[in-house]
Protein backbone atom coordinates (compact mmCIF):
# COMPACT_ATOMS: atom_id res chain seq x y z
CA UNK A 1 0.00 0.00 0.00
CA UNK A 2 2.83 2.27 0.86
CA UNK A 3 4.64 1.49 -2.56
CA UNK A 4 1.32 2.23 -4.21
CA UNK A 5 0.73 5.33 -2.80
CA UNK A 6 4.04 6.66 -3.04
CA UNK A 7 3.90 6.17 -6.95
CA UNK A 8 0.39 7.87 -7.05
CA UNK A 9 2.00 11.05 -5.45
CA UNK A 10 3.70 12.39 -8.57
CA UNK A 11 0.14 11.66 -10.72
CA UNK A 12 -1.44 13.51 -8.25
CA UNK A 13 0.67 16.43 -7.15
CA UNK A 14 0.65 16.87 -11.83
CA UNK A 15 -3.07 16.83 -11.82
CA UNK A 16 -2.98 19.31 -8.92
CA UNK A 17 -0.51 21.39 -11.12
CA UNK A 18 -2.40 21.44 -14.26
CA UNK A 19 -6.45 22.51 -12.35
CA UNK A 20 -3.82 25.64 -10.92
CA UNK A 21 -2.78 26.66 -14.10
CA UNK A 22 -6.48 26.31 -15.36
CA UNK A 23 -7.23 28.46 -12.95
CA UNK A 24 -4.78 31.07 -13.08
CA UNK A 25 -5.33 31.07 -16.75
CA UNK A 26 -9.20 31.29 -16.21
CA UNK A 27 -8.50 33.99 -13.59
CA UNK A 28 -6.13 35.96 -16.01
CA UNK A 29 -8.77 35.79 -18.56
CA UNK A 30 -11.73 36.93 -16.20
CA UNK A 31 -9.27 39.93 -15.48
CA UNK A 32 -8.65 41.13 -18.86
CA UNK A 33 -12.62 41.36 -19.71
CA UNK A 34 -12.95 42.98 -16.59
CA UNK A 35 -10.23 45.70 -17.35
CA UNK A 36 -11.72 46.04 -20.77
CA UNK A 37 -15.73 46.20 -19.70
CA UNK A 38 -14.62 48.79 -17.13
CA UNK A 39 -12.88 50.86 -19.82
CA UNK A 40 -15.70 50.72 -21.82
CA UNK A 41 -18.27 51.57 -19.00
CA UNK A 42 -15.48 54.59 -17.97
CA UNK A 43 -16.03 55.90 -21.41
CA UNK A 44 -19.95 56.55 -20.61
CA UNK A 45 -21.76 59.37 -19.61
CA UNK A 46 -22.45 59.21 -15.91
CA UNK A 47 -26.12 59.82 -16.61
CA UNK A 48 -27.18 57.74 -20.14
CA UNK A 49 -31.09 59.12 -20.13
CA UNK A 50 -29.38 62.51 -20.99
CA UNK A 51 -28.28 61.69 -23.94
CA UNK A 52 -29.71 62.57 -27.43
CA UNK A 53 -31.80 59.47 -28.69
CA UNK A 54 -32.83 58.50 -32.09
CA UNK A 55 -35.95 55.76 -32.48
CA UNK A 56 -35.27 55.82 -29.01
CA UNK A 57 -31.76 54.64 -28.45
CA UNK A 58 -29.63 56.50 -26.79
CA UNK A 59 -26.69 57.34 -28.36
CA UNK A 60 -23.21 56.81 -26.78
CA UNK A 61 -21.03 58.04 -29.68
CA UNK A 62 -21.92 61.69 -31.12
CA UNK A 63 -18.39 62.58 -31.38
CA UNK A 64 -16.76 61.36 -34.47
CA UNK A 65 -13.60 58.93 -34.01
CA UNK A 66 -10.97 59.08 -36.18
CA UNK A 67 -11.83 55.42 -36.94
CA UNK A 68 -15.00 56.52 -38.24
CA UNK A 69 -13.62 59.19 -40.32
CA UNK A 70 -11.33 56.80 -41.94
CA UNK A 71 -14.28 54.82 -42.95
CA UNK A 72 -16.30 58.06 -44.02
CA UNK A 73 -13.51 58.72 -46.31
CA UNK A 74 -13.45 55.21 -47.63
CA UNK A 75 -16.37 55.61 -48.66
CA UNK A 76 -16.26 58.98 -50.20
CA UNK A 77 -12.91 57.64 -52.42
CA UNK A 78 -15.26 54.95 -53.76
CA UNK A 79 -17.87 57.49 -54.59
CA UNK A 80 -15.34 59.60 -56.59
CA UNK A 81 -13.89 56.22 -58.35
CA UNK A 82 -17.32 55.41 -59.89
CA UNK A 83 -17.75 59.11 -61.43
CA UNK A 84 -19.62 58.68 -64.86
CA UNK A 85 -16.54 59.85 -66.29
CA UNK A 86 -13.77 58.25 -64.35
CA UNK A 87 -10.60 58.61 -67.30
CA UNK A 88 -11.18 62.30 -68.13
CA UNK A 89 -13.57 64.72 -68.30
CA UNK A 90 -15.88 64.90 -71.56
CA UNK A 91 -14.81 67.56 -73.90
CA UNK A 92 -17.45 67.23 -76.90
CA UNK A 93 -20.68 66.47 -76.90
CA UNK A 94 -20.37 62.62 -78.01
CA UNK A 95 -18.11 61.71 -74.97
CA UNK A 96 -20.43 63.96 -72.80
CA UNK A 97 -23.49 61.81 -74.12
CA UNK A 98 -21.54 58.54 -73.84
CA UNK A 99 -20.87 59.90 -69.95
CA UNK A 100 -24.25 60.64 -69.13
CA UNK A 101 -24.86 56.57 -70.09
CA UNK A 102 -23.34 56.11 -67.14
CA UNK A 103 -25.58 58.01 -64.56
CA UNK A 104 -28.03 55.12 -63.64
CA UNK A 105 -25.33 52.47 -63.16
CA UNK A 106 -23.95 55.04 -61.05
CA UNK A 107 -26.60 56.16 -59.07
CA UNK A 108 -27.45 52.75 -58.48
CA UNK A 109 -23.94 52.18 -57.28
CA UNK A 110 -24.17 55.14 -54.87
CA UNK A 111 -27.34 53.76 -53.32
CA UNK A 112 -25.86 50.39 -52.50
CA UNK A 113 -23.09 51.79 -51.27
CA UNK A 114 -25.52 53.98 -49.22
CA UNK A 115 -26.66 51.34 -47.44
CA UNK A 116 -23.67 49.76 -46.28
CA UNK A 117 -22.52 53.22 -45.03
CA UNK A 118 -25.87 53.99 -43.34
CA UNK A 119 -25.01 50.92 -40.89
CA UNK A 120 -21.85 51.47 -40.01
CA UNK A 121 -22.54 55.38 -39.21
CA UNK A 122 -26.09 53.86 -37.17
CA UNK A 123 -23.78 51.50 -35.30
CA UNK A 124 -21.29 54.28 -34.62
CA UNK A 125 -24.03 56.46 -33.47
CA UNK A 126 -25.18 54.13 -31.23
CA UNK A 127 -22.52 52.44 -29.41
CA UNK A 128 -19.29 54.90 -29.77
CA UNK A 129 -16.93 51.29 -29.68
CA UNK A 130 -13.42 51.82 -30.50
CA UNK A 131 -11.85 48.49 -28.97
CA UNK A 132 -9.54 46.56 -30.15
CA UNK A 133 -11.87 43.92 -32.14
CA UNK A 134 -14.27 46.75 -33.40
CA UNK A 135 -10.94 48.32 -35.22
CA UNK A 136 -9.75 44.98 -36.67
CA UNK A 137 -13.60 44.64 -38.23
CA UNK A 138 -13.98 48.33 -38.79
CA UNK A 139 -10.64 47.97 -41.24
CA UNK A 140 -11.50 44.56 -42.93
CA UNK A 141 -14.86 46.64 -43.73
CA UNK A 142 -13.03 49.68 -44.97
CA UNK A 143 -10.21 47.36 -47.51
CA UNK A 144 -13.72 45.34 -48.64
CA UNK A 145 -15.75 48.15 -49.90
CA UNK A 146 -12.55 49.78 -52.16
CA UNK A 147 -12.15 46.65 -53.70
CA UNK A 148 -15.70 45.71 -54.13
CA UNK A 149 -16.50 49.02 -56.06
CA UNK A 150 -15.12 47.69 -58.69
CA UNK A 151 -17.04 44.32 -59.57
CA UNK A 152 -20.36 46.99 -58.02
CA UNK A 153 -19.92 49.78 -61.14
CA UNK A 154 -19.36 46.83 -63.93
CA UNK A 155 -22.39 44.64 -62.39
CA UNK A 156 -24.87 47.83 -62.42
CA UNK A 157 -23.57 49.18 -65.83
CA UNK A 158 -24.25 45.71 -67.39
CA UNK A 159 -27.63 45.16 -65.78
CA UNK A 160 -29.00 48.86 -67.17
CA UNK A 161 -27.16 47.70 -70.81
CA UNK A 162 -29.31 44.47 -70.72
CA UNK A 163 -32.54 45.66 -69.53
CA UNK A 164 -32.36 49.41 -71.70
CA UNK A 165 -31.06 47.54 -75.05
CA UNK A 166 -27.67 49.17 -74.78
CA UNK A 167 -28.92 52.72 -74.37
CA UNK A 168 -27.55 53.02 -70.61
CA UNK A 169 -24.74 51.49 -69.29
CA UNK A 170 -21.92 49.01 -70.49
CA UNK A 171 -21.66 45.64 -71.60
CA UNK A 172 -19.77 43.48 -69.39
CA UNK A 173 -17.35 42.18 -71.89
CA UNK A 174 -16.72 39.32 -71.14
CA UNK A 175 -15.64 36.34 -74.06
CA UNK A 176 -16.51 33.63 -72.23
CA UNK A 177 -19.42 32.20 -69.63
CA UNK A 178 -16.62 31.28 -67.34
CA UNK A 179 -15.99 35.10 -67.12
CA UNK A 180 -19.43 36.06 -66.24
CA UNK A 181 -19.85 33.77 -63.76
CA UNK A 182 -16.82 34.90 -62.15
CA UNK A 183 -17.38 38.33 -62.06
CA UNK A 184 -20.35 37.48 -60.72
CA UNK A 185 -19.24 35.26 -58.16
CA UNK A 186 -16.57 38.26 -56.86
CA UNK A 187 -19.32 40.66 -56.74
CA UNK A 188 -21.54 38.12 -54.21
CA UNK A 189 -18.45 37.15 -52.03
CA UNK A 190 -17.93 41.25 -51.86
CA UNK A 191 -21.21 41.68 -51.40
CA UNK A 192 -21.62 38.92 -48.32
CA UNK A 193 -18.07 39.80 -47.07
CA UNK A 194 -19.57 44.07 -46.25
CA UNK A 195 -22.45 42.36 -44.85
CA UNK A 196 -21.07 40.22 -42.55
CA UNK A 197 -18.48 42.75 -41.26
CA UNK A 198 -21.88 45.02 -39.62
CA UNK A 199 -22.88 42.29 -38.71
CA UNK A 200 -20.07 41.54 -36.66
CA UNK A 201 -20.25 44.92 -35.42
CA UNK A 202 -23.87 44.47 -34.56
CA UNK A 203 -22.73 41.16 -32.91
CA UNK A 204 -20.07 42.81 -30.65
CA UNK A 205 -22.72 45.50 -29.23
CA UNK A 206 -24.75 42.58 -28.26
CA UNK A 207 -21.77 40.50 -26.52
CA UNK A 208 -20.97 44.47 -25.20
CA UNK A 209 -24.32 44.87 -23.93
CA UNK A 210 -23.53 44.61 -19.85
CA UNK A 211 -20.63 47.27 -20.14
CA UNK A 212 -22.75 49.80 -22.40
CA UNK A 213 -25.29 49.62 -20.30
CA UNK A 214 -28.16 48.81 -23.04
CA UNK A 215 -31.52 49.16 -21.55
CA UNK A 216 -34.19 46.59 -22.96
CA UNK A 217 -35.32 49.02 -26.21
CA UNK A 218 -31.73 48.94 -26.74
CA UNK A 219 -31.44 45.42 -26.55
CA UNK A 220 -33.90 44.84 -28.80
CA UNK A 221 -33.14 46.99 -31.38
CA UNK A 222 -29.61 45.83 -31.41
CA UNK A 223 -31.12 41.89 -32.03
CA UNK A 224 -33.22 43.46 -34.51
CA UNK A 225 -29.81 44.78 -37.06
CA UNK A 226 -27.83 41.14 -35.90
CA UNK A 227 -30.86 39.68 -37.49
CA UNK A 228 -31.53 41.88 -40.19
CA UNK A 229 -27.84 42.25 -41.20
CA UNK A 230 -28.44 38.16 -41.79
CA UNK A 231 -30.22 39.11 -44.91
CA UNK A 232 -27.46 40.56 -46.77
CA UNK A 233 -25.44 37.79 -46.30
CA UNK A 234 -28.06 35.01 -46.97
CA UNK A 235 -28.96 36.76 -50.47
CA UNK A 236 -25.71 37.01 -51.39
CA UNK A 237 -24.77 33.36 -50.43
CA UNK A 238 -27.82 32.52 -52.91
CA UNK A 239 -26.70 34.72 -55.73
CA UNK A 240 -23.64 33.20 -55.30
CA UNK A 241 -24.34 29.45 -55.33
CA UNK A 242 -26.54 30.28 -58.58
CA UNK A 243 -23.52 32.44 -60.64
CA UNK A 244 -21.49 29.22 -60.24
CA UNK A 245 -24.19 26.78 -60.73
CA UNK A 246 -27.06 27.70 -62.80
CA UNK A 247 -27.38 26.81 -67.01
CA UNK A 248 -25.98 30.22 -68.77
CA UNK A 249 -30.14 30.83 -70.03
CA UNK A 250 -31.02 31.48 -66.17
CA UNK A 251 -27.84 33.32 -65.80
CA UNK A 252 -29.45 36.62 -65.03
CA UNK A 253 -31.24 35.50 -62.12
CA UNK A 254 -28.42 35.65 -60.44
CA UNK A 255 -28.33 39.30 -60.62
CA UNK A 256 -31.83 39.90 -60.06
CA UNK A 257 -32.27 37.84 -57.11
CA UNK A 258 -30.74 40.79 -55.09
CA UNK A 259 -33.76 43.01 -55.71
CA UNK A 260 -35.33 40.44 -53.33
CA UNK A 261 -33.86 42.50 -50.47
CA UNK A 262 -36.72 45.08 -51.67
CA UNK A 263 -39.20 42.62 -50.00
CA UNK A 264 -37.47 41.00 -47.50
CA UNK A 265 -36.10 44.19 -45.37
CA UNK A 266 -39.39 45.61 -45.37
CA UNK A 267 -41.12 42.23 -44.27
CA UNK A 268 -37.97 42.34 -41.53
CA UNK A 269 -38.86 45.49 -40.12
CA UNK A 270 -42.63 45.13 -40.00
CA UNK A 271 -42.04 41.89 -38.43
CA UNK A 272 -39.95 43.13 -35.77
CA UNK A 273 -41.66 46.86 -35.11
CA UNK A 274 -44.72 44.84 -34.27
CA UNK A 275 -42.60 43.14 -31.25
CA UNK A 276 -41.02 46.05 -30.07
CA UNK A 277 -41.01 47.19 -26.55
CA UNK A 278 -43.20 49.79 -25.77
Amino acid sequence: MTAERAQRLPQDFGNRETASGRAKSSADSRSRVSTRDDEIASGLPANLDELPRLNGFRLRGLEMTRLETFIDAAFAFAVTVMVIAPERGPDNSVALLDAFRNVPAFIASVAVLGIFWRGHWLWSRRYGLEDGVSIFISWALLATILIYIYPLKAIFGSMFYYVTGGHFGHALGVRVEGEARAIFAIYAIGFIAIGAEIFLLYLRAWKLRGPLQLNPREQFLTRAEISGWCIPMAVGIIALTMALTIPARHFPWAGWIYFSMAILVPLHRIWFGRRQPK
